[in-house]
């Protein structure tokens, strides 16, 4: 079995947890928290880059936020479908990891996978505490799920401030050269979204968001379940 972790994040394809949170996972680690990320896919409908190229990418943004581990689930690219075979991959992923808290994309996103990956996720979440569910391992309840955004944005729920770690933030986006950098695409270069300033406009919702709240930097996140404070 593998070793807990406090928390695990999903994303469809290797850099969406990047985009949406990469300051959070670095101010955690950096606190002690064990983060784990899993990616659904090994992206191989990308335009850019190649799967082993994705892979090493992904190595090298895990080390440079200190991830406690990375998975990938080798979940078909643009085949997240809301499945039983599917749901119950992401099950057993949480029940391996432990966490108290996991987060997924927000559930409105211009890329199907994203909006997929979300609902399986929290499908999953739900499976995980059932007892009589997968009984061959045991169940894990999840304190909460938080949701994150990646190309699309709507009002959070909450904020973190991420000044601080958004060095390391930009340095683990870098890491994915082949899905960011023009250059880095060689002689069949495709030019998407993401490699025509795409980093820059991360950086300026991170900007506005941490504006609402007078901070440098902040990523947002929603939660579906009412969020509890003892005193104000």
């Amino acid at each position: 079995m593998s070793e807990s972790v406090d928390i695990l994040i999903f994303g469809a394809h290797p850099d969406d947890a990047e985009i949406g949170m990469a300051g959070t996972i670095a101010k955690h680690t950096r606190s002690g928290y064990r983060v784990a990320v899993c990616d659904l896919t090994r992206a191989e409908m990308s335009s850019n880059g190649d799967v082993e190229t994705r892979r090493q990418e992904a190595d090298e943004a895990g080390r440079i936020l200190g991830l406690a581990a990375r998975s990938n689930l080798g979940l078909p690219d643009r085949g997240l479908y809301l499945t039983k075979e599917n749901a119950d991959a992401i099950t057993r992923e949480i029940r391996q990891r432990r966490p108290s808290i996991v987060f997924a994309p927000y559930w409105q996103d211009r890329h199907p996978d994203h909006v997929a990956c979300s609902r399986l996720v929290e499908e999953a979440v739900f499976n995980a505490k059932l007892r009589r569910y997968m009984p061959e391992s045991e169940p894990v309840t999840v304190e909460q799920l938080y949701f994150y955004f990646i190309n699309d944005v709507d009002r959070a729920d909450l904020l973190v401030d991420v000044t601080e770690a958004y060095p390391a933030k930009t340095a683990a986006l870098r890491a994915y050269a082949s899905q960011f950098t023009p250059a880095a695409g060689g002689n069949g270069f495709v030019a998407t979204p993401l490699n025509q300033d795409y980093l820059d406009r991360v950086e300026a919702r991170d900007r506005l968001l941490g504006q609402k709240r007078m901070v440098p930097y902040a990523e947002g996140f929603v939660s579906k379940q009412p969020l509890i404070v003892d005193l104000f």
